[in-house]
């Protein structure tokens, strides 16, 4: 079975998937609802200084919570992975010559995706609560390719800690142990520049912080930041994660095909 057909395959089976459950998909639009309408207008006077004198706080703060989105999004895709282990259906393809980089590609593309159109949708109603965007179209594509890339990567990690402990606790655990972390010494509520100076340290290496500046250049600065950087970074964490991943889904399929024989 080629690679090709592979991907296609669990692309669809993972979209599928999320149309048979859609109160699910739109229940994930409540929590930026809430961030956007109760954060955006509690700071909306407060002055944060370096922001662009035509920018208000729910301006700056709409990209930070689609990128909680694609954050949020990303760390809950190992979730799909144990319940298809529960259910038996990655054992069911040792008794196919289905492609593994095809199984966990068309995954994984169709989880990023999803999250894209979902940070569209809460920028929309950001849009209806009252930011304003000035949109750089050429930034707004290299913005898109470095979300893609950040969602992608974390994904993978979520993937490969379903795949290395197999059980929905430690799902929890990593849900809850790593996004608010990575979340909070991000830029996704203030500017870098407002914030400690070892806090602004881990801001400015913080993935999410990398896809977020990108985010805000073509869509509320319209301006064009130097993106080759922030895609290099993002694509090297990214090809580690789908790497890793990887390794754990043919570790995993090998001891159960073992286990078989």
């Amino acid at each position: 079975m080629s690679t090709l057909l592979v991907y296609r395959s669990v692309y669809h089976r993972t979209w599928l998937k999320v149309a048979r459950r859609p109160v699910i998909l739109l229940l994930s639009f409540v929590q930026p609802l809430i961030w956007m309408s109760f954060f955006g207008f509690l700071f909306q006077r407060f002055d944060l200084g370096a922001l662009p004198a035509n920018v208000s706080y729910l301006d700056f703060l709409v990209p930070g919570i689609c990128g909680m989105t694609v954050l949020v999004g990303g760390s809950q895709s190992g979730i799909g992975l144990i319940r298809d282990m529960q259910a038996g259906m990655l054992e069911r393809t040792l008794c196919t010559p289905a492609s593994r980089w095809g199984m966990l590609a068309g995954k994984i593309s169709a989880d990023v995706s999803r999250l894209l159109i979902q940070a569209v949708v809460v920028a929309t109603l950001g849009f209806l609560l009252g930011a304003r965007y000035h949109i750089n179209l050429r930034s707004l594509i290299a913005a898109l390719a470095c979300l893609s890339l950040f969602g992608a990567g974390y994904c993978g990690i979520s993937c490969w800690i379903a795949l290395k402990t197999r059980r929905q606790e430690s799902m929890a655990s990593f849900i809850h142990l790593t996004n608010m972390p990575l979340f909070f010494t991000s830029s996704a509520l203030v500017p870098a520049k407002k914030m400690p100076a070892w806090l602004a340290n881990l801001a400015d290496w913080n993935p999410l912080s990398l896809a977020l500046e990108q985010l805000r250049g073509g869509l509320v600065y319209g301006t064009t930041p130097a993106a080759l950087p922030a895609f290099v970074v993002l694509a090297a964490l990214c090809i580690v994660a789908l790497a890793a991943a990887y390794t754990e889904l043919d570790r995993y399929l090998v001891a159960k095909e073992s286990t078989r024989v």
